[in-house]
């Protein structure tokens, strides 16, 4: 199949030549027609696989050319936002159509002097969103098309509320696209609420990990766990490597100690706490190849289109057994193989295990040749499985009967 055959419009088949598509994705072949006929749809599939061109090229279609505020794309993240506006800023260059980015981090001015001029098309996160709402700056009433992109992330993250105060000012008659790498139970209610007779479209594993993806588990007693994390950096012949933490401080303290362990790396970091322009720097400068170390919170881990990444590096193993998936699918993109390495000390045992019955696979126990260890059982070649482990870890001592007193 090609795209001539899905029926996208003239202007927007410009975009996909000027963008360089040749075939679609088989998420793209399968949504595409879908989404042309006004149908509902909820799309799972892998990261990297084209979610955003599934339903951007043919929502831009239904649209055809500049009007009204009728179609709201809502994110997670600012990262996530801003990135799908660049890429419908692409393909509909030929339309006419006006694209809003509009996200938190910023001022209102440039965002309230778009809606004044006009806007066919509103890429948002719920909190600014809702603040547009709340000021009467943003009306939804002529929404025609609506899409939720990465919900399983929106709900993780504490969004429901919000997702749903503004599906509720939507028109009914709406057209609405669910779109995620992971449809986990807990959406189902959102969308029985929310969409219509939807078409499903499921696309590979929702657990898997992307084959061309070699990933283990290193094995170390937990005061060694930064030196072991600075010996991989030095014997790994890496392009480019983004390195996940659990919390901001471990990010900023990690980047603080590989920038003293004195390897020419070109090192940035990415989370939260940092302001909105410089996290754009960080992305970008690590797209571009400026930077060829970023250390990063799972702000970084989902949806973000980051190609060429050669390895991941787990400083720990993480909590979210789908966070891990996230995590190590940010290489392995595109058909391309990648690595990915994680951390694995005592405490986390109960983890490794979620993930490996997550993704319905042994995960590869590796040790680095010529690495000073500290004993650990966990090194121990003929050592409990780490399901075994974890039970004996997690186990709490019984309590003690008191004797009777005779």
């Amino acid at each position: 199949m090609s795209f001539e055959n899905l029926g996208l419009s003239d202007a927007v088949m410009e975009g996909v030549h000027r963008a360089g598509y040749t075939e679609p994705t088989p998420i793209q072949a399968q949504a595409i027609p879908i989404v042309m006929e006004g149908l509902d749809v909820i799309g799972a599939s892998q990261t990297g696989t084209g979610k955003t061109a599934a339903f951007a090229l043919p929502l831009l279609t239904r649209l055809g050319g500049p009007g009204k505020l009728r179609c709201l794309i809502l994110e997670p993240v600012r990262e996530l936002a801003a990135q799908v506006e660049d890429t419908i800023a692409e393909f509909s260059k030929g339309t006419g159509l006006r694209t809003l980015l509009m996200h938190g981090g910023v001022g209102y001015g440039h965002q309230l002097d778009a809606l004044n001029e006009g806007v066919d098309i509103l890429i948002a996160t719920p909190g600014r969103l809702l603040d547009h709402m709340g000021r009467g700056t943003v009306k939804l009433d002529n929404i025609e098309i609506l899409v939720l992109d990465e919900v399983d992330r929106m709900l993780d993250m504490g969004f429901l509320p919000d997702v749903r105060k503004i599906v509720g000012k939507c028109p009914d008659n709406r057209q609405t696209l669910f779109f995620s790498a992971t449809m986990p139970p807990a959406i189902d209610s959102l969308a029985k609420w929310a969409l219509r007779e939807p078409r499903e479209i499921e696309i590979g594993q929702r657990r898997g990990v992307a084959e061309t993806v070699s990933h283990a588990f290193y094995p170390v007693a937990t005061k060694q766990r930064t030196e072991l994390l600075l010996a991989i950096l030095k014997e790994t012949d890496f392009k480019s490597v983004m390195i996940f933490t659990r919390t901001k401080r471990d990010a900023d303290m990690l980047a603080s100690t590989v920038k003293r362990d004195g390897a020419d790396y070109r090192i940035t970091v990415m989370h939260s706490d940092i302001k909105q322009s410089d996290r754009a720097k960080a992305l970008k400068g690590f797209r571009d190849g400026d930077f060829d170390v970023i250390i990063a919170t799972d702000l970084a881990a989902r949806g973000l289109d980051i190609s060429g990444v050669t390895h991941v590096i787990n400083f720990s193993v993480p909590e979210n057994a789908e966070d891990y998936v996230h995590r190590i699918g940010r290489t392995g993109r595109a058909k391309q193989e990648g690595d990915a390495f994680t951390i694995l000390s005592a405490e986390e045992l109960s983890f490794a295990t979620a993930v490996e019955r997550f993704i319905g696979q042994k995960v590869e126990r590796r040790k680095l040749e010529g690495f000073p260890y500290v004993y650990t059982t966990l090194l121990d070649d003929d050592a409990p499985s780490a399901e075994k482990l974890a039970r004996v870890f997690n186990r709490r001592p019984a309590p003690k009967r008191l004797r009777r007193k005779r």
